[in-house]
Parts: structure tokens; C-alpha cells; sequence
């Protein structure tokens, strides 16, 4: 597959939720800053960068493996979003507008893994 990183829709749409993630874990409480706060941004930076990443790498093998690490980080995020809710930190309709990219994101990580994998 050619073209830059920047080019896949899926890296497109995984920054625009980074972006979504920094936004709405700013009225977090203070004493999640190095917990819960932290973890989701992390693992919301490590979606779009494992893209880039694996786009990088010279086989197909490699950018599959990145893009199961890009899907990973967005379990776990969305793990954390659960908590996060549970904990009464989103406000209400954050979480189905969340879980809505997450689920949007994770379609185009499927189709691209397919792609990979059957390219290998």
C-alpha cells in the first residue's frame, strides 16, 4: 500500500479522537491527572502513532502487527472510557459519542488488518 501515513482515513480519524480524548478529560477531576486522565490519553496517542508507525516498516507482517497494536490501545481505552463513566467523569452523551468513534475506528483497523495480513 503506498502513500503516507497521514493519507488513511483510519490515522485521520484516530486523531481527530485523540483530539476528542484531551477534550473531554480536561474536566476530569485534578486527582486523576496522573491515573485515569493520563491512561486515556496514552492510549488514545497510541492509536494514530502505531499507524504511522507500522506505515513506516518495510513489510506487511510489520504494519499488521502495528495495526493490532493500534486496536489494542483502543480496547483499552475503551475499557478505561467505561470506567471512566462508571465513575460519573463523562458528562451525559459523552460516552455513546465516544464509544461511536471508537467503533468507527476499530471497523477501519479490521479492514485494514484483512488487508495486511492477506498481503503477507
Amino acid at each position: 500500500m503506498s502513500g503516507s501515513y497521514r493519507d488513511l482515513q483510519v490515522w485521520q480519524k484516530a486523531m481527530e479522537f485523540v483530539f476528542c480524548i484531551y477534550e473531554i478529560t480536561q474536566d476530569f477531576p485534578k486527582h486523576e491527572l496522573y491515573g485515569l486522565t493520563s491512561q486515556l490519553r496514552r492510549a488514545a496517542v497510541s492509536i494514530p502513532s502505531n499507524i504511522a508507525e507500522g506505515k513506516g516498516r518495510s513489510t506487511d507482517k510489520d504494519w499488521c502487527l502495528f495495526l493490532y497494536h493500534a486496536r489494542g490501545s483502543l480496547h483499552e481505552l475503551e475499557t478505561q472510557l467505561l470506567i471512566a463513566d462508571h465513575l460519573g467523569y463523562l458528562r451525559s452523551g459523552e460516552a455513546q459519542r465516544v464509544s461511536n468513534q471508537a467503533a468507527e475506528i476499530a471497523r477501519m483497523l479490521n479492514g485494514l488488518i484483512s488487508f495486511a495480513a492477506s498481503a503477507s
